[in-house]
């Protein structure tokens, strides 16, 4: 991805994210300067990998195969393991409409999938076999606003704005909009996005980035080539 369509992307999220009533936290309007001279204060935010996070899958088509991410807080893998303080993470993100977030599950993290507002959030679902890999002729069951929701091999699941699912590890899923875009919250177990997305196909989870401008903010991606 060129950084000029990041930093576009950026803008427009914020813009977006703003109109739903909920605005990002002071860290998220740093430039890469203001960050360089705060990263001994802000050592929490780098270190659990906070902030921005646009993402193409490497395959250079956003629009058609991607994800708009913004990590707001997230605890540590040690207290997850131990049982104790901080075992949560938070994201907002945007999928637009009839863009594809490919099917993956998560080995540790269970999430709540929240529509948090826009158009409708479509939410494709396959089981698991017996070691955790895809399976195409296995459903499952989900928990939909804390209700019990059985569901088919591939079957999509459509939640309105205010409407959720809670996912567990192993639940194989893929999401994107209907008929526009929306706002979605995730709420969840501590978060790893280096090495706990394990996709269906084989592919990237971050952007390969042509520097064609200087960032506007830094993505998640960039903190240790700026920040080590």
């Amino acid at each position: 991805m060129k950084r000029s369509r990041i930093n576009q992307i950026m803008a427009e999220a914020d813009e977006m994210i703003r109109s739903y009533g909920f605005v990002l936290p002071p860290f998220a309007n740093w430039t890469p300067e203001e960050f360089k001279e705060k990263a001994d204060a802000a050592r929490h935010v780098i270190d659990a990998r906070c902030g921005w996070d646009i993402t193409d899958y490497g395959a250079g088509k956003y629009d058609e195969f991607g994800l708009f991410l913004f990590t707001l807080r997230n605890g540590r893998l040690a207290d997850l393991q131990r049982g104790g303080g901080m075992c949560y993470a938070e994201k907002l993100l945007i999928s637009k409409r009839d863009q594809i977030s490919p099917m993956h599950t998560h080995v540790i993290k269970a999430e709540d999938i929240i529509n948090r507002g826009g158009a409708t959030l479509v939410i494709e679902l396959f089981g698991s076999d017996d070691n955790g890999n895809f399976a195409e002729d296995r459903g499952g069951i989900v928990w939909c606003d804390g209700i019990r929701q059985p569901f088919k091999p591939g079957e999509k699941l459509r939640f309105a704005p205010g409407e959720s699912v809670t996912l567990q590890p192993g639940d194989w899923h893929a999401f994107w909009g209907e008929d526009g875009d929306v706002l979605i919250g995730e709420v969840s177990t501590v978060n790893d996005d280096e090495t706990d997305n394990i996709f269906r196909e084989p592919i990237g989870r971050f952007s390969n980035i042509d520097e064609d401008e200087d960032p506007t903010h830094l993505l998640v991606s960039d903190y240790r080539s700026w920040l080590s």
